[in-house]
């Protein structure tokens, strides 16, 4: 399933940016085909991290950060949403012409736009990207210095040639990545410095079982740097711990986490500490009976499911960060999404 996923979201990615970035995607898939993937999704994202979702199956557009509900009561939110309603249809049209320029007549297939800027903000300096994908190849990619559309696909020479000849949608995306697509990634990064700004991690020590291996678990931290150790009888000890990957939350926070490998006859003779250190602040957890969470069920479930997600996400950022159309003008996004959306 997981590798489905995977092979589902997976575009060719040109572009990676070295500061700050403001990208959307969009996926439609060829019908209900898979259970718990809808049929049409649109995702934003800041620096790589969710800011608002929809999908065919909720039919509305969710702020993902706090700093964001705000903007959902506003008239430019119900325009976003509608306007992602609309492109879920033209999304379903173009699979349809696809699958017939590639001469297909079964089976899953995927149509995405990723489309966004980036910003250096040690240098100034700023660039545009907008690229279509099609069952995980790249279909038409726009190049914003040269301003004209290239595609490595015969199938794709058709749409090619349709988008270059429009010049004046040509001097709009200009605009828009040259200018408009920056400005916003601009005033989004304050409000969203203020919504994270110092959040303390939230410790716990985590077993599956009296005989797996003991997890220091911290989660829920901004900003990003964190200390995990661990103590035995007061002394660092760093011998049979792994220290886990800093990982991002949806929220924007992140979590990170140290595993110790030791028998459970060790933990009964000496005295075990993990030390979480974080702006300043220190939490330490002594390896107890009581101080170990069991998560021998439930909790299990989501911790595996949890990692499924953040390693389909790792994936997705990787390969295309995402921008978002929200909160521009609505002549903006029905030029940018409905022009540029008909193949």
């Amino acid at each position: 399933c997981v590798a489905l996923v995977l092979l589902i979201y997976r575009i060719s990615f040109f572009y990676m940016f070295k500061s700050h970035t403001f990208i959307t995607t969009y996926t439609g898939i060829n019908g209900h085909t898979i259970e718990g993937i809808p049929e049409f999704s649109a995702v934003t994202t800041l620096d790589g991290r969710q800011i608002d979702y929809y999908d065919s199956e909720i039919k509305k557009l969710i702020p993902r950060q706090d700093w964001m509900k705000e903007f959902a009561s506003t008239d430019t939110w119900k325009e976003d949403t509608e306007i992602r309603q609309q492109v879920q249809q033209i999304y379903k049209n173009n699979i349809h012409v696809l699958t017939e320029r590639f001469n297909q007549s079964h089976g899953v297939h995927t149509y995405q736009r990723m489309y966004g800027c980036g910003w250096d903000d040690q240098t100034g300096a700023s660039e545009g990207f907008d690229q279509y994908g099609y069952d995980g190849e790249d279909y038409v990619a726009l190049d914003v210095k040269e301003l004209r559309y290239m595609t490595p696909v015969p199938q794709g020479f058709i749409t090619m040639a349709k988008w270059n000849n429009d010049r004046p949608q040509l001097k709009f995306l200009q605009q828009y990545y040259g200018h408009d697509c920056v400005y916003w990634l601009k005033q989004f990064l304050p409000l969203r410095k203020v919504d994270l700004e110092r959040r303390a991690p939230k410790v716990s020590l985590l077993q599956k079982d009296f005989s797996s291996p003991v997890e220091c678990h911290a989660t829920g931290f901004y900003p990003s740097a964190v200390t995990i150790t661990c103590l035995k009888n007061g002394q660092d000890h760093d011998e049979d711990v792994d220290l886990g990957e800093l990982l991002p939350n949806v929220d924007g926070t992140f979590q990170k986490s140290s595993t110790l490998n030791i028998r459970p006859e060790e933990s009964k003779t000496n005295q075990y500490v993990c030390v979480v250190e974080h702006e300043g602040r220190t939490i330490q957890k002594i390896l107890t009976e009581d101080e170990i969470k069991s998560n021998t069920s439930n909790l299990l479930i989501v911790w595996e499911t949890l990692g499924s997600f953040i390693l389909i996400t790792e994936h997705m950022q990787t390969h295309f960060n995402r921008t978002p159309v929200s909160l521009c003008n609505s002549a903006t996004l029905l030029l940018l999404v409905f022009i540029q959306a008909q193949i």
